[in-house]
């Protein structure tokens, strides 16, 4: 979700200029009132005005963002994220290959897929950390590659042997394009690779 504003904050019985971003699951309040509570907490979200209005537990909250913006957070907070499976494309209908190990919120997400058929793959997902990883992953999906979309999942962020640049680098020169990009877990993201029609 992603979405931040500087604005005034009345939190209970505190009032003050705040830093608020919306995140897909929580709310943050920076400067003189902080605070991070789950959307899940979050009761009675509505527009008055220019203002969001929620509850938190007994607490009453308002967020002067414009009517615009104020109607744009409440559908937010409204609609759930969608799921790990969701933002992956797996699907009952989904025949998998999976190329590494799967744990945790990757597991799960698996989990939704359909039984896996060998010769119908139409999504692969290669979980790797090291470049020599990826380029055993590369030629075990190669003939599934060419029909399916590649969901590169790797380690997020820096001191990893493999990182975002090499991973596009490498998929980018065996003829490849990436199209989506997805965070998997907190320590985990994705990029989603098609062949190149020729």
């Amino acid at each position: 979700m992603g979405r931040e504003a500087i604005c005034q904050c009345r939190w209970a019985s505190d009032a003050a200029v705040c830093k608020v971003l919306l995140e897909s699951r929580e709310l943050i309040v920076r400067g003189a009132i902080r605070r991070r509570v789950p959307l899940s907490a979050l009761g009675d979200v509505s527009v008055k005005a220019d203002q969001l209005t929620f509850r938190v537990g007994r607490e009453n909250i308002a967020l002067t963002l414009g009517s615009a913006v104020a109607q744009r957070w409440a559908e937010a907070i409204a609609t759930p994220p969608p799921s790990l499976a969701k933002k992956l494309g797996i699907s009952r209908t989904s025949n998998v290959l999976l190329i590494g190990d799967a744990d945790g919120e990757l597991k799960a997400a698996l989990a939704e897929a359909g039984a896996v058929d060998g010769n119908k793959v139409n999504l692969i997902l290669a979980c790797v950390e090291t470049p020599a990883e990826l380029d055993r992953a590369l030629e075990q999906c190669a003939a599934d590659a060419a029909n399916s979309p590649l969901w590169i999942i790797y380690p997020k962020g820096t001191g990893h042997k493999l990182g975002e640049p090499a991973v596009l680098e490498t998929l980018r020169s065996h003829g490849f394009m990436d199209t989506k990009v997805a965070s998997v877990s907190t320590k985990l993201t994705a990029l989603r690779f098609v062949k190149r029609a020729r």
